[in-house]
């Protein structure tokens, strides 16, 4: 009975990892139940046996690519008492994590609408917890807050990092600094054109 349980987790996880896989390599969208028994060298009645429906195989994807690249632990940066010290943790850990995270969350957040919807909704979610908590202390009210919320949201984004290190070729230590200072600016109660006027006037 042991030898047989092992067996079937076994090819669970097979199947598990060939989705993931392709996931990373052609996206979701275009990740066929086919694909996935050929890939886990499997048939396709096996894939379903594991996972009678999509959502059960999105599940087991995703649960193990997080256990395989843990996201930065938001609770942790909760306990930074200090907004910048706070941001600037937040962010070098987030563009660490993005460097090998990149390749599969590039291809969710592409096909994310023809994965089912709780994939979005988790997505979503996950990104309003976390500028909550790194909003938390710099006192910016009215347009300053919905600034401030804006650019929290881009600064944590795959995307940015891509931008500002792969794209941009600066390191992860630059691309802190850079993203600290947006933030600090979005956080002004007077935006910059109100600024520039007062400085012009003085």
């Amino acid at each position: 009975m042991r030898a047989r349980q092992n067996t079937v987790d076994e090819t669970r996880l097979a199947i598990t990892e060939a989705t993931m896989r392709l996931h990373e390599r052609v996206g979701p969208r275009d990740t066929t139940v086919s694909a996935v028994a050929e890939e886990a060298q499997v048939t396709r009645v096996t894939v379903y046996r594991h996972f009678p429906t999509e959502d059960a195989l999105v599940v087991a994807c995703s649960t193990h690519w997080r256990e395989l690249h843990p996201r930065p632990d938001v609770a942790a940066w909760s306990s930074i008492s200090d907004p910048v010290v706070r941001l600037r943790t937040a962010l070098a850990e987030t563009y660490r994590w993005a460097a090998t995270a990149a390749p599969m969350m590039t291809m969710i957040h592409r096909d994310v609408d023809s994965m089912p919807s709780f994939v979005g909704e988790y997505l979503a979610a996950d990104e309003k917890q976390r500028v909550a908590v790194l909003a938390v202390g710099f006192g910016a009210r009215g347009r300053a807050a919905r600034r401030l919320r804006a650019t929290l949201a881009h600064a944590l984004r795959i995307s940015t990092s891509q931008s500002l290190c792969g794209d941009g070729g600066l390191s992860d230590a630059e691309a802190t600094d850079v993203m600290v200072g947006a933030v600090l600016a979005a956080a002004q109660v007077r935006t910059g054109a109100s600024n520039a006027g007062q400085a012009g006037r003085g």
